[in-house]
């Protein structure tokens, strides 16, 4: 009698199931992601441009993000979404949102984003 070895045809596909759905939510959530370190290079660089000056308004601020998201392509939030708050020693850009992914049928993921970039004006 021989000894049978090696995964059998089920125990393929069980094991396959769950990797292909990882692999899936991964494709459906990666550009996502992408958009967000779009929108935190974005804030990043707008925090490096106007650090140091005194004369900043929320309205400056969210122009200076705008134009950077119209150059970078960022699709979400938009710029009027980013909010801006006087704190001490400069300004606090809070990017706070959340997508929806959509999986199949009526499954999506949620995925909530929230990043905070300080303007230092001293």
């Amino acid at each position: 009698m021989r000894k049978q070895r090696g995964v059998t045809m089920i125990g393929w596909v069980i094991l396959l199931i769950p990797m292909a759905l990882v692999l899936y939510a991964g494709i459906r959530v990666g550009p996502e992601y992408f958009n967000y370190y779009k929108v935190l290079t974005a804030m990043k660089e707008t925090a490096k441009a106007l650090e140091s000056d005194e004369t900043l308004t929320p309205q400056a601020i969210r122009g200076a993000i705008e134009k950077r998201f119209d150059t970078g392509y960022v699709d979400s939030p938009k710029a009027d979404e980013i909010e801006v708050a006087k704190v001490e020693g400069g300004w606090n850009m809070t990017a706070a949102y959340q997508s929806e992914v959509p999986m199949f049928g009526n499954l999506f993921l949620l995925i909530d984003f929230d990043k905070t970039i300080k303007i230092e004006t001293n």
